[in-house]
């Protein structure tokens, strides 16, 4: 299943979000602001850009027919590969989202691009559950958690720049 997110960070270039997104500290003091119960954030720098790790255990945000399968809580894994900036200065990242022990992940990639007045962020992939007969009807609700994940952490992020 596609998931295409697209954000706006106004007021603050690609250097400033890059910087961020990048931020260790930021990065862990968002896992919390999710309600993350237990977490681990790495970012080890790669020439230009960084690579950013990030394992979180969270409460399971899906209905209750995937919670059965899951249990009430999911332990998820994010690693994002950033590149040094191209000649515009924006930047890319490969990004892997999976829930550990469960066959679910989201493969993309996130842009941030400069605009007039700020940068946008995107998030473009695939997700995909691989469980028989049930795997269709269990990706909208993964990419739900996923862009609600984006979405709080986007808006936090705001409050800091």
């Amino acid at each position: 299943m596609k998931l295409t997110e697209k954000f706006a960070y106004d007021g603050a270039d690609v250097d400033a979000v890059y910087g961020l997104l990048s931020d260790q500290a930021f990065r862990t003091e968002s896992c919390a602001n999710q309600g993350a119960t237990d977490y681990e954030v790495t970012v080890e720098p790669d020439g230009e850009g960084a690579t950013v790790t990030i394992l979180r255990t969270q409460v399971a945000d899906l209905p209750d027919f995937v919670k059965k399968l899951t249990g009430s809580t999911v332990k998820v894994k994010q690693t994002e590969k950033w590149s040094a900036p191209d000649t515009a200065g924006n930047r890319t990242a490969d990004v892997k989202v999976s829930i550990i022990g469960q066959p679910a992940e989201m493969i993309g990639v996130a842009k941030l691009s400069a605009r007039d007045g700020g940068s946008d962020f995107t998030v473009d992939g695939d997700v995909k559950v691989s469980i028989p007969f049930i795997g269709k009807k269990i990706e909208p609700e993964v990419a739900k958690a996923i862009r609600s994940s984006l979405r709080e952490e986007v808006e936090y992020g705001m409050t800091k720049l």
